[in-house]
C-alpha cells in the first residue's frame, strides 16, 4: 500500500474523529456534560469507552512485545483484566460508585472521595497525584502510538509524535467527555475487528493450527537467549522459574501491578458515573468482558507466537531480531501481515492510543481545573470548565516532553508503574468509601500518604529497575540500592506499598473514630435503583 492510500485512510479516520468530537462539542453545554457526559450515556457507549480506555497502545505495543519476550505467561494478565478489570470493577465497584456520584453530584474521582469524607484535603491530594503522576502513563501510551506510525509510514519519530499529539489535543479540549466517549466507541470497534482478524491471519501465516502452533512454540524452549535463561526463562509456553528475576518482573510488576491497579484508575472510575442507572451499568458488563478478552488475549497470544514467525523467516526469536521490545509488534505487523492490514492495524494502534490518551488528558485537566483550581479558588462552574480545558492542554504538553525522555523497553513498565501507584494510593480509600462505614477522613489521608511515600521510596532506593537508572540512591548513599539482598530489589513496590496503605487506613480510621465526618453505612442505606 503506497503512501497516498495510507494517507487517505488516516485522513478518513481523522475526519470521523473530528465529526464525533464536534457532536460532543455541540451536545456539551454544562460542566456536567463536559465532565461526566450529563450522566445519560448509553450503556453500550459506556462499555466500549471503558474498554477502549483500558486497552491502550501500551497494551498492544508494550505488553504485546513483552509477550514476545516472556511468552504465554502474560495471559494471566488477560484473565485479570477481564475478571478484575470488568466483572469485579463493574459489579463490586461500579454500582455503588455511580450511586455515590449521584448522591454528591460528583463529576471526578477526587471529588467523589472528597465529598464523601467532607475533606478538601483528600480531594486536592487525589487530584495532585493524578495531575503529577498520570503524565508518565500518558507519555508511554503516546510513545507506543508514535513508534507504530514511525514504523508503518517510515517517517521520523518526532514528526509522528507531533502529529499524533496535535490531533488528540484538538478533540479532547473541545468535546469534553461526550466527545471522548463517542470517539472511544468508534475506536473500540476498530480495535476489536483488528485483533480478531490478527489472530485469524496469524495462524494462516504460520501454516499451522492452534494446537500445532503452541506445540511448536514449546519446542523453542531450547533456544531461549542466554540473558533470559539466566533470569529464569523456561520457554514461551511456560512460566519463569518460581522466584527468579523474570518471575518477579512478570508476576509482581506486570501481572499484579496492572491487574490490581486497574480497579483504581481515575479515568475508568469516572465512566461509572456517566450512565443513568445501575441497570444500565450492568448491561455493559458482558460487552466490556468480551471486548477485553478478545483484544488483550489476541495481542498477547500473537506476541508470543511471533517467535515462530521470526524463526521461520529470519532464523531468530523475536528479541534477537528486534532488540527494543517496544518495537517488536510494529515490526512483526509490518513483516507478517498484508500491506492493507498494516494500514488498518495502524488505525487500531491509533485508536488504542487516542482513546486512552484522550481519557487521560481529560482526567488530568479535570483534576487541575475542577478539583485543584475549583476548590482553592471556589470558582463558578463556567470558570472551572475553562480551566479544565487549559489543564488538558498543559497535561498534553507535559506528557509530550516526558515522552522524549523515555528510554527503550519502557512502555509496559511505565504502565505498570502508574497503575501500581493508583492501587497503593487510591484503592484502600476507594474501597473504604464504598463499603467500610468506619472509614474516616484522616484514615484516608494517612492511607493515601503512606501509599505515595512507600511507593516513591521503593522506586528511588529499593527497586532495581528504577533506582539504578535514577541514581539518587547512589548520590546519597554511595550505592545503587539501599538493600541489595535478593529478591528484595526485584519485588515490585506495589507488594510493599499496597499492604502498608491498607494498614494505615485501618489504624488511622480506628484512631480517629470520634470524628463525625464519616458517611455511615452508605451502601446499606442507599436506595436501590
Amino acid at each position: 500500500m503506497d503512501t497516498f492510500q495510507l494517507g487517505f485512510i488516516v485522513m478518513l479516520y481523522l475526519c470521523s474523529l473530528a465529526f464525533l468530537g464536534y457532536l460532543g462539542y455541540k451536545k456539551t453545554t454544562t460542566a456536567s456534560d463536559y465532565l461526566v457526559g450529563g450522566r445519560q450515556m448509553h450503556p453500550v457507549i459506556m462499555a466500549l469507552s471503558y474498554g477502549a480506555t483500558f486497552i491502550s497502545a501500551s497494551a498492544i505495543v508494550g505488553f504485546g512485545g513483552m509477550a514476545a519476550a516472556f511468552g504465554m505467561g502474560l495471559q494471566w494478565l488477560c484473565l485479570l483484566n477481564m475478571f478484575v478489570g470488568v466483572i469485579i470493577a463493574f459489579i463490586i465497584f461500579g454500582a455503588p460508585t455511580r450511586r455515590l456520584g449521584v448522591k454528591y453530584n460528583a463529576s471526578t474521582f477526587p471529588q467523589l472521595l472528597g465529598s464523601h469524607f467532607n475533606s478538601d484535603k483528600i480531594r486536592i491530594l487525589a487530584a495532585s497525584v493524578i495531575f503529577l503522576g498520570m503524565p508518565l502513563y500518558a507519555a508511554v501510551v503516546m510513545k507506543g502510538g508514535a513508534v507504530f506510525i514511525e514504523q508503518i509510514f517510515k517517517i521520523d519519530f518526532n514528526i509522528a509524535l507531533l502529529m499524533f499529539t496535535l490531533v488528540i489535543a484538538a478533540y479532547v479540549s473541545a468535546g469534553g467527555m461526550k466527545g471522548v466517549m463517542y470517539t472511544d466507541a468508534l475506536q473500540a470497534g476498530i480495535m476489536f475487528a483488528c485483533m480478531a482478524f490478527l489472530l485469524f491471519r496469524l495462524y494462516n501465516v504460520l501454516g499451522t493450527g492452534f494446537i500445532e502452533s503452541n506445540n511448536n512454540l514449546t519446542q523453542l524452549s531450547g533456544i531461549v537467549p542466554d540473558r533470559f535463561k539466566e533470569a529464569g526463562h523456561q520457554g514461551w509456553t511456560s512460566m519463569p522459574i518460581l522466584g527468579s528475576p523474570q518471575w518477579y518482573t512478570l508476576v509482581t510488576s506486570l501481572i499484579m501491578g496492572v491487574g490490581i491497579g486497574c480497579l483504581a484508575q481515575p479515568q475508568l472510575v469516572v465512566r461509572f458515573m456517566t450512565v443513568s442507572s445501575t441497570k444500565e451499568l450492568n448491561r455493559g458488563v458482558m460487552i466490556g468482558a468480551i471486548f477485553l478478552i478478545v483484544t488483550v488475549g489476541a495481542i498477547y497470544h500473537a506476541g508470543a507466537l511471533s517467535n515462530l514467525f521470526f524463526m521461520k523467516t529470519e532464523g531468530k526469536v523475536a528479541t534477537e531480531v528486534v532488540a527494543d521490545i517496544d518495537k517488536i509488534i510494529p515490526y512483526f505487523i509490518d513483516k507478517a501481515m498484508p500491506a492493507w492490514f498494516s494500514a488498518l492495524f495502524m488505525l487500531c494502534i491509533l485508536s488504542a492510543s487516542m482513546s486512552t490518551m484522550s481519557s487521560q488528558f481529560h482526567t488530568m485537566g479535570a483534576a487541575a481545573g475542577a478539583d485543584i483550581y475549583g476548590v482553592l479558588v471556589k470558582s463558578k462552574s463556567e470558570q472551572s470548565t475553562i480551566v479544565v480545558r487549559l489543564g488538558v492542554l498543559l497535561s498534553i504538553l507535559i506528557s509530550y516532553i516526558i515522552c522524549y525522555l523515555l528510554p527503550n523497553n519502557i512502555i509496559a513498565r511505565g504502565t505498570s508503574i502508574f497503575m501500581g501507584v493508583c492501587a497503593s494510593t487510591f484503592l484502600p480509600a476507594y474501597f473504604g468509601a464504598l463499603y467500610w462505614k468506619r472509614t474516616t477522613s484522616k484514615g484516608v489521608l494517612y492511607s493515601m500518604m503512606t501509599g505515595i511515600i512507600v511507593t516513591i521510596l521503593n522506586y528511588i532506593f529499593i527497586h532495581k529497575a528504577e533506582a539504578v537508572p535514577l541514581g539518587i540512591c547512589r548520590y546519597i548513599f554511595g550505592r545503587d540500592l539501599l538493600f541489595d539482598t535478593y529478591p528484595i530489589y526485584m519485588i515490585d513496590p506495589i507488594l510493599f506499598a499496597f499492604p502498608c496503605s491498607c494498614i494505615a487506613l485501618v489504624i488511622g480510621s480506628y484512631m480517629t473514630q470520634d470524628e463525625k465526618d464519616v458517611e455511615k453505612g452508605f451502601v446499606a442505606s442507599i436506595e436501590a435503583d
